[in-house]
Parts: C-alpha cells; structure tokens; sequence
C-alpha cells in the first residue's frame, strides 16, 4: 500500500510541478528532491503511523512547494569575483632616519670636455720679479772727430788741414790731410764753424770728389764775421769727406788766431744693420 502510495505521489507530484513551473524536462537534481519529499510524507510524523483520509487518497503538499518552502542541498562555491578597484592612495608617513652610507661605486668614464667659458676679469699685477743677471753688453758702434784751424794759410781747390785736435780717438780723421775715412758704414753728421776776416769765403763740403754742400759769407770791411754749415750724409766703408775753398784765391777769408777758431766736426749717427 505504502508503495503504491509513493508512485502515485510521485505521479502526481511531477504532474503538478510540470503544470505550475512551465518546464517540460525537470532536472534530475529536483527528481530526486521530490523523492525524499515522498518518502517523508510516508513516514510517521512525532512517533505516529501516517493516515489517509480515505483507502487511495493521498495527503495534500504542502503550499508553496514550487517556491522552495524547504532548504535544499547546498551548491558548488561560485567562481572569484573580479578584484575591486585600488583605494584611495594614504597618507604619508613620518620621514623615517638617514640610512647609513653606500659602498663607493666605480669611477665613470671621462666626460666630453665641456664649452670654453667666457674670459674671466683682469687680475691684479703680481708681485715683482727678482733682478736679472747682467747681460753682455751690445757693441757700440763708435766714430767722431771734432778739429780746429791753427793757421789762416789756406790753399784754394785743396782739402782744408784742420790741425788741431779737439777729439779723434778713433783716428778716423788724418789730420796730414785734412779727410775723415769712413770706417763704420752708416749715418753720419758733419758741420763746420768758419771765421770770415779780410776777405770773402765760399767753402764747400766735399764726399768723393763731388761737392755736397756750399756755404759763402761776403766780408763786412772793419769787421769779423761767421759762416756755418751742416749736413746728413749716408757713407760707406772708405768714402771720404773734407772742407775746401772752392774757387780761386780771391775768396779764401779762412781765418783763426787765439781768440777766433774755424773747426770741423763730424760723428756717426748710426750704422748700418745689414
């Protein structure tokens, strides 16, 4: 009886859940959900044999059974969730202590040379020097004679013989003559101081046979007067320059006595470097 019971029940049960659920294939899982369902109601319920109101009747289920009126079977665990999104960012802490020092690293390579910076501001002068030692001498070169008229006897067209000696350490005047002999080439200056008395004078100034430079004084009668010259002249080795009166004897006023002098003078200026 109890058997027939239970298939009946089942019957019905699967009928009325088809009917209510709207599903044409119940899954397994509910199947046999309702067959502990079944076998529940058959058993006595607080130590009492179950009854039917009637032979073939079967006790009503109870409301609700589509809508889970009693806790099934756990399921599985589902699958992780996706990680929610990172917080907010904290606040920051408290500056912790210094650490100690690292080990020093290896020494880098070389870098470019860098651009030249701008000139910096003028120092100040430095402290002097100590004094050389002497150094040689350069040579000087050296070349002047400077000479006076003993006598007023003068032949005319011929060298003057200035015989008195101011200066002439170099020897580079011949006083039996009356020349200076170049022996230094270079720049030189020569000037005469004539004393003009009784007669006219006209003296020239003479540089290898060619006069160079005149001077001409017309004598004042009762009187004593002076002529002078100068000039600049370029010589080279062994050239010669003397005074003499140029023309005939009628302008040979050459004068000289102890209180009068006529000199002749003459000094290197500079010699030639090359």
């Amino acid at each position: 009886m109890s058997t027939r019971l239970l298939r009946l029940g089942h019957l019905l049960l699967t009928s009325i859940l088809t009917a209510v659920c709207g599903s044409d294939s119940i899954p397994e899982g509910l199947r046999m959900l309702l067959g502990a369902v079944l076998l529940l109601l058959a058993l006595p319920s607080h130590g009492q044999d179950t009854t039917t109101q009637g032979p073939g009747v079967l006790l009503p289920l109870p409301k609700g059974a589509c809508t889970g009126w009693m806790a099934g079977i756990p399921g599985h665990p589902g699958h992780n969730g996706v990680p929610g999104r990172d917080g907010r960012d904290g606040t920051p802490g408290e500056k912790g202590e210094k650490g100690d020092p690292g080990l020093i690293g290896p020494k880098g390579d070389t870098g470019e040379t860098g651009v030249t910076g701008a000139e910096g501001p003028r120092g100040f002068p430095g402290i002097q020097g100590r004094k050389g030692e002497p150094g040689e001498g350069a040579y000087v070169y050296r070349s002047a004679f400077s000479v006076g008229l003993e006598t007023y006897v003068t032949v005319p067209n011929m060298p003057i013989r200035f015989t008195k000696i101011f200066y002439n350490q170099q020897n580079h005047y011949d006083a039996s003559t009356g020349k200076f002999h170049c022996n230094i080439p270079g720049l030189y200056y020569f000037a005469y101081h004539i004393t003009v008395y009784m007669k006219d004078v006209k003296v020239s100034l003479f540089k290898k046979d060619k006069a160079m430079l005149f001077t001409y004084d017309q004598y004042q009668e009762n009187n004593v007067d002076q002529a002078s010259g100068s000039v600049l002249l370029h010589l080279e080795v062994g050239d010669q320059v003397w005074l003499q009166v140029y023309g005939e004897g009628e302008r040979n006023g050459l004068y000289a006595d102890n209180d009068n002098d006529s000199t002749f003078t003459g000094f290197l200026l500079y010699h030639d470097t090359n």
